[in-house]
């Protein structure tokens, strides 16, 4: 890969199956919970292992703002480290939190905690995506918080302090809105129940268990999860952030589909976040684990695809897996194309309001490069037996997922695929481009400061 200052927004990714091992980038929804309680805690915290991605730099300049102190610098491996410390204090800056999703509804429970009024606000991409699930237990909890019509867009401005604790029953079942509520509960006057359908990812609840805050989860009698958090200090410890298993499936469905062995190291194993290796497995990929222990309350482990053959299973993907495995969606549609009896996803409506709209954007990615889907409101299903013919243009739009899908794709296609929008990928996972070349991926990269076009 040639070296060029800026970042690629188009690339042009060459056939060549993928194989070898590569070390997990941080994880990004981790990166921004360890930075967020570090700052809330009692005195200085040191972080490692910090995702180096734009959004989490976002997240961190949001924290600079409110008055922390925040000093991250390099390590030897491409992640951040440093420390935390400093009290947050309302500002009249309004806090850009760039395209970091994640970011915005997690910062938005921390600043209802604090008394005056705080703006958030984001890049275009953020400023369409819907903060009323937010807003409507902040409001409960006695903050004002007001956007951009019914579905509150971005910005939004949050008048915090006097928080009550609420018992709430969220509609979905979705980790940000449930660490939302539990971060402003941190601040609130009594305890915070939050109920959901479905259970989802508790990065939130281990990491505040690992500071010695009293958060208790149980099931419901109709499945559901019940999550109760008693407000109480955050002590000081030192946090490491474990590698992202998000960033991990593109390489593990690289070896699945090429038949090759891949392996990722120091991957974080929480059962919310890899229902996506269920999937693998069921589609008929030999999965392995190695190395399995616990860092800062999150399980982590090195996980390997085994060439053992072609993809032969078949999957149905809904409920409960679709949560445990919602951002890896796309890049599975890939490995059900591949299998024997393809893979149909249900219940995944919040795919089209992520980034993009994800069903929509797979569809027009698959279209380019001659792979087969059909679409519905609330998933997709994918016929297998299928090889991509390639030699087409995706344009990722934008969505980081969907560029980094396409790319893995080129790697088994039979001619090239150009990639515009591919600008997206820094925000999730900058050393993208590096590892595939690690793992022996062949890419061009057409560098542009002012758009995005294919030289």
């Amino acid at each position: 890969m040639t070296s060029h200052p800026g970042r690629p927004t188009a690339v042009i990714v060459h056939p060549g199956p993928l194989g070898g091992s590569v070390v997990a980038p941080g994880d990004k929804s981790l990166s921004h919970r360890a930075l967020l309680l570090g700052a809330l805690s009692d005195g200085n915290v040191e972080v490692t292992g910090v995702s180096p991605a734009d959004d989490v730099r976002s997240t961190a300049d949001c924290l600079r703002a409110l008055g922390a102190e925040v000093m991250l610098d390099p390590a030897e491996d491409g992640s951040l480290a440093g420390t935390i410390a400093g009290t947050l204090r309302p500002t009249d800056m309004a806090l850009d939190c760039g395209n970091a999703g994640t970011g915005m509804r997690l910062l938005a429970g921390v600043v209802a905690g604090l008394p005056g009024t705080t703006v958030l606000t984001g890049d275009d991409s953020l400023s369409q995506r819907p903060m009323d699930r937010i807003a409507i237990p902040l409001r409960q909890m006695g903050a004002e918080v007001t956007g951009g019509g019914e579905r509150v867009l971005p910005p939004l401005t949050i008048r915090g302090g006097g928080l009550h604790g609420i018992d709430y029953t969220s509609p979905v079942s979705s980790a940000q809105v449930k660490s939302c509520v539990l971060l402003a509960g941190l601040r609130a006057d009594g305890k915070t129940i939050v109920r959901s359908p479905l259970p989802s990812r508790d990065h939130t609840e281990r990491l505040l268990r690992f500071l010695g805050v009293d958060v208790r989860s149980t099931e419901g009698d109709d499945g559901g999860e019940i999550v109760q958090l008693q407000p109480g200090p955050l002590t000081a410890r030192p946090l490491h952030v474990v590698g992202d298993p998000s960033s991990a499936a593109f390489w593990l469905v690289a070896g699945a589909i090429a038949a090759t062995d891949v392996a990722v190291q120091d991957v974080c194993t929480n059962p919310g976040r890899i229902g996506y290796l269920a999937v693998l497995t069921a589609l008929g990929a030999t999965v392995e684990r190695s190395g399995e222990r616990t860092l800062c309350g999150e399980p982590v482990a090195s996980i390997a695809i085994r060439a053992a053959g072609d993809l032969d299973g078949a999957c149905a993907v809904s409920g409960r897996q679709v949560v445990d495995s919602i951002d890896e969606l796309p890049v599975l549609a890939l490995a059900g194309a591949f299998s024997g009896g393809g893979l149909k996803v249900d219940d995944a409506a919040e795919l089209r309001v992520k980034e993009s709209d994800r069903i929509d954007a797979l569809a027009r990615a698959f279209d380019a490069i001659g792979l087969q889907i059909q679409t519905r409101p609330d998933g997709f299903t994918v016929p297998g037996g299928q090889v991509p013919a390639g030699g087409g243009t995706v344009d990722a739009r934008g969505d980081h997922r969907i560029a980094m899908t396409a790319a893995i794709a080129a790697t088994v296609s039979r001619d090239p695929v150009t990639i515009t929008g591919f600008g997206s990928v820094p925000t999730s996972y900058p050393g993208f481009l590096p590892d595939l070349e690690r793992l022996g991926g062949h890419v061009e990269i057409i560098w542009t400061h002012d758009e995005e076009r294919v030289r």
